[in-house]
């Protein structure tokens, strides 16, 4: 059964509601227990290929690189590969499956080595349009493997958690010249459950607004402010970070009237 599209744009917006709730409560929370808790705060840079290539109507792939540093641009901590296969139930509903490596470093300057993550994803997309707005919902479940280290060294042990996200992402489109920039706002929610995991179900939050340019009909470039707070393994340590993003976006379409159409799909984000 088909719901009606002003109904639809209503239950976006009460989820958007809840994800800035959810974003204030937790940071709330934390500002409250400053005492008990560590925080550490870090200037971060984010910068990421996404490649979505459409085989047919259906079927399609999604390959993307992330690279990250703190410090701003001084020290890198993160490297993300990722591929991901997506079935295209129409041009609004995707879901996928797909796989990704990630090699995490440590927030300090001393030597130290990357543990390596294997990474599961499943996730459903839900994009729509209204007027000059696009907005992506999107809920994705991770099973992750990651490499334990012991001592500044890599062990054999790995760490196995299930994670659950949900985001959502606004565009706003006001200029009728493509080439004019748009208005985006991300923000997402994650918790993760696992035998290991005691003291941090709740993983992190993430909020951002910034542009999106188009280059061409196939490119644009998204640069945003993206506020990362997430909790360690430990409970009582916690991640604040205030990220420059800069994502590169390349789409292709399956047939060569897809560049003539107004789409509202929203790029990946990890």
């Amino acid at each position: 059964m088909r719901l009606h599209s002003n109904t639809m744009l209503m239950i976006i917006l009460k989820n958007q509601t809840c994800v800035i709730f959810f974003f204030f409560f937790f940071c709330c929370f934390s500002f409250e227990a400053n005492a008990q808790r560590q925080i550490n705060h870090q200037s971060l840079f984010w910068v990421g290929s996404v490649n979505t290539i459409r085989f047919n109507e259906h079927w399609g792939v999604v390959a993307d690189f992330h690279y990250r540093t703190f410090d701003f641009m001084s020290h890198t901590y993160y490297y993300i590969t990722r591929g991901l296969g997506n079935y295209y139930f129409n041009e609004n509903l995707t879901a996928g499956i797909g796989y990704a490596h990630i090699w995490s470093g440590a927030f300090t300057t001393a030597p130290h080595p990357f543990s390596n993550e294997n990474r599961i994803t499943e996730q459903v997309q839900l994009n729509s349009k209204k007027g000059k707005f696009s907005i992506s919902n999107r809920w994705r479940l991770e099973q992750r493997w990651q490499q334990k280290i012991v001592n500044n060294a890599k062990t054999n042990d790995y760490r196995f958690t299930d994670r659950v996200r949900y985001a959502i992402t606004f565009v706003c489109s006001p200029f009728k010249n493509k080439m004019l920039p748009s208005f985006t706002n991300y923000d997402e929610v994650m918790v993760q459950f696992g035998k290991e995991v005691v003291y941090n179900t709740f993983d992190q939050v993430r909020f951002s607004f910034g542009i999106r340019q188009n280059i061409t009909p196939r490119l644009n470039v998204d640069l945003n402010y993206l506020y990362v707070y997430q909790q360690q393994f430990s409970g009582n340590q916690y991640l604040q970070g205030n990220t420059l993003r800069l994502y590169i976006n390349y789409n292709v379409g399956w047939k060569k009237n897809d560049l003539k159409k107004k789409s509202a799909l929203v790029p990946e984000e990890e």
